[in-house]
């Protein structure tokens, strides 16, 4: 019996087809780079003061002079959330008395901001938080904002899996970049802050549902050495692309709902692609499809100018693996041996620190010193050179010591940035950037090892689970730049210190670089320091260790 790698090596691996397919794929992930980070430019908040009515009876000076000043960044700065109140400058200001020699501030009552805010349009033309008033005792709802579209996108890796499962990779991809462009659609005409969340957490669903399914697709279409090439490569590079494209978008359009409109509307680009882009002939195969894929197939082949044979697809050649009585395994699998319960809560911790640090610096670009469109586009353009030197180190080098760089790198920066003068601002930049990097390069490379590190019977459960901290993470990340509020180093020292923690732990896993993949629970590698406990099976379990000692092996620390 042949499998389907052995029926379409005729194809060739990049040919014509495989180039398309490759490119095409790619550049469907583009509306995702800018679409998942936009909120960092339509929920930015510029500098804002409590307004004061035209109508009040106060004198040029009382007015100049009606906002405490508050230390923040070492220096007195007015007061965003607070003012004198009004009633009691007006008596003053109709007395003749003068602010400063004849009123000591200081001692006037204070109250919140009755009249609205006046906002600064230096940087931005409008925001949800300028259009929603988003700001003091509302604050909490522009990191919100964020937080519920990271729930859509949890919420869309639940359900993505099984719908391209059921109704195939083409017709969920195609479905998902309409959810994604028509809700971001109704979003521009958003008439409250809780249409514009409900819609944006719709917005997430659609999003990761469409990333997976090209992944998927991909993965699926080419053959063995480029696929490794589009999981690490052309969908991250692309990804970035997109990512980079945001601020130059936001900065020639700063009014949000012009801006979101402008975002929404390149997916509209990807509805040619509906007749260029082929099923997954895999897909077809498991649905007993044969015809389809093996249409599929010949179209391949004349795309790629080579001859197909007269018979491809012959049903009872093909192994059909669902006819064969397997085992069912649960997520609890995933604690079924000390040692696999171990990697997986390992595996889940390093996942959402990664994803808090990933995410938390895309979001904080905004309070960094400087433009925030230059440092926007910073934070995307490094993600090039990371997802390359990911790719390189996993070629080449053991991934547990290339991952504990990546993240010991990533959080040591960032711990320095607080030891940075403030006169030295783009000191400070680099850093974050430098940060940026190592986290960025280990996110690209955890997939890899996470999936190395899981046999094949519960692979995709054990990469789902950490997927889903990842998540976790994401929804999380907005509330550690919100805490940037109350001290501007505070994000940095905790997302710093916990992306140190995680590189030490990863020191704790094991060396999957050059080793068999394990395909039964009993063959995953060991954790360092572990002592191993087989289960009741124990003399099956050690006959296969003395057949297998390079895959139960544990490397030195």
């Amino acid at each position: 019996m042949r499998d389907y790698e052995e029926v379409t090596a005729f194809l060739g691996e990049w040919g014509r087809f495989q180039r398309l397919v490759f490119f095409l794929l790619s550049a469907s992930i583009v509306p995702n780079g800018f679409n998942g980070l936009s909120i960092v430019f339509l929920a930015g908040t510029p500098e804002h003061r409590c307004a004061v009515p035209r109508g009040a009876n106060l004198s040029g000076e009382w007015r100049n002079a009606s906002i405490p000043l508050e230390l923040r960044d070492g220096r007195a700065a007015p007061s965003r959330c607070r003012r004198y109140r009004l009633a009691a400058l007006a008596n003053l200001s109709a007395l003749g008395l003068r602010p400063g020699s004849d009123v000591e501030l200081g001692s006037l009552e204070q109250e919140p901001c009755l009249d609205g805010w006046e906002y600064s349009r230096d940087v931005y033309r409008s925001t949800i938080v300028t259009e929603w008033n988003l700001v003091c005792d509302d604050d909490w709802k522009g990191p919100l904002s964020t937080s519920l579209f990271f729930v859509g996108v949890l919420l869309g890796s639940f359900v993505s899996g099984q719908l391209s499962d059921k109704f195939g990779r083409k017709n969920v991809l195609f479905a998902t970049l309409a959810m994604q462009t028509g809700f971001s659609f109704i979003q521009v005409f958003s008439t409250s802050w809780e249409m514009f969340s409900v819609f944006f957490v719709l917005v997430g669903m659609g999003q990761i549902s469409n990333y997976v399914a090209a992944f998927v697709l991909g993965t699926e279409i080419l053959g063995k050495s480029i696929r490794v090439l589009f999981c690490t490569l052309g969908v991250c590079i692309f990804y970035a692309f997109g990512y980079m494209l945001l601020p130059l978008f936001a900065y020639f359009i700063r009014d949000w709902r012009m801006l979101l409109l402008a975002l929404t509307l390149p997916g509209l680009l990807c509805v040619p692609l509906w007749w260029v882009i082929p099923e997954s002939p895999r897909w077809l195969i498991s649905q007993g499809r044969f015809q389809e894929a093996e249409d599929i197939i010949r179209k391949a082949a004349k795309t790629n100018g080579i001859t197909a044979p007269d018979v491809i697809l012959d049903p009872s050649e093909l192994q059909d693996l669902n006819s064969q009585k397997q085992q069912t395994y649960t997520i609890l699998d995933l604690m079924k041996t000390r040692n696999i319960l171990t990697i997986t809560i390992m595996s889940v911790i390093l996942w959402m620190i990664i994803s808090v640090g990933y995410f938390g610096l895309s979001l904080d670009t905004p309070n960094l010193h400087g433009d925030v469109y230059v440092n926007c586009f910073l934070s995307a353009v490094i993600e090039v050179p990371a997802y390359i030197i990911s790719w390189l180190l996993l070629r080449n080098l053991p991934r547990r010591y290339s991952m504990a760089a990546a993240l010991f790198l990533g959080g040591c920066v960032l711990l320095f940035i607080q030891l940075v003068p403030s006169h030295i601002r783009a000191l400070s930049i680099l850093l974050v950037m430098l940060g940026k990097f190592g986290i960025t390069s280990a996110f690209s490379m955890v997939y890899v090892y996470t999936a190395e590190l899981y046999p094949t019977v519960v692979r995709n459960m054990g990469v789902g689970a950490s997927s889903m901290a990842s998540r976790l993470g994401s929804i999380l990340s907005p509330y550690f730049v919100y805490l940037g509020a109350y001290d501007r180093f505070l994000p940095y020292i905790l997302m710093g210190s916990l992306t140190v923690l995680s590189g030490i732990l990863t020191l704790f896993l094991p060396e999957s670089y050059g080793m068999p993949l394990p395909d039964t629970i009993e063959q995953m590698l060991l954790v360092k320091g572990l002592e191993y406990r087989p289960a009741s099976s124990s003399t099956r379990d050690s006959k296969e260790e003395e057949e297998n000692p390079e895959i139960f092996k544990s490397t030195a620390f």
